[in-house]
């Protein structure tokens, strides 16, 4: 009988282990926050599930958090401002796409009362040099705009590059959260 049950267990735990190794592998990721770029929204040492298939069934949608391969040895998670074909400009704190102001609530906590602006005015032609986000690509920025590293500095984000978007905070559980 102890050789019956014995072999029940493991099935189950060699079982759970594969599934456990396929949703790691295939549909979700797990990354570390590293820096403030994105504060209040993710703090550094924060642990994320990335969703690694949600961009298989449908597409980028503008305020989506995102993690992408920013190079060959370093993943970055921002917010996607822009994509393909959007005109994008900053002025007195405000975003404009395609010349519509938008939105920005998850900013309202980290606007600061000093009198100076939270985003610096930009246009998208003056820090990339292009009109509008071309096909296939996205900008991208943190939500702490005074200390980010963002397009503003490295141009635009390939699709291809796109890991998956972030779908839960859950270290530490103080903060857990789930969409952004």
């Amino acid at each position: 009988m102890k050789k019956k049950n014995f072999w029940r267990v493991f099935r189950t735990v060699l079982f759970a282990l594969v599934i456990a190794f396929l949703f790691r592998s295939y549909l979700f990721a797990s990354y570390v926050v590293d820096g403030e770029s994105m504060e209040p929204t993710l703090y550094d040492g924060n642990l994320l599930m990335v969703n690694k298939v949600v961009y298989d069934w449908q597409g980028i949608d503008r305020q989506d958090v995102i993690v992408f391969h920013a190079n060959e040895k370093e993943d970055y998670v921002k917010r996607v401002i822009g994509l393909p074909g959007d005109h994008i400009e900053f002025k007195d704190d405000t975003l404009y796409i395609n010349g519509e102001a938008q939105p920005e609530e998850y900013l309202e906590a980290l606007r600061p009362d000093d009198g100076k602006l939270f985003t610096k005015d930009f246009t998208l032609e003056e820090v990339t040099g292009k009109s509008e986000v071309p096909e296939g690509h996205m900008f991208v920025m943190g939500d702490n705009r005074r200390d980010s590293l963002d397009s503003r500095y490295f141009g635009f984000v390939s699709m291809d590059t796109v890991v998956g978007k972030v779908d839960v905070r859950y270290w530490p559980m103080s903060q857990l959260a789930i969409q952004f």
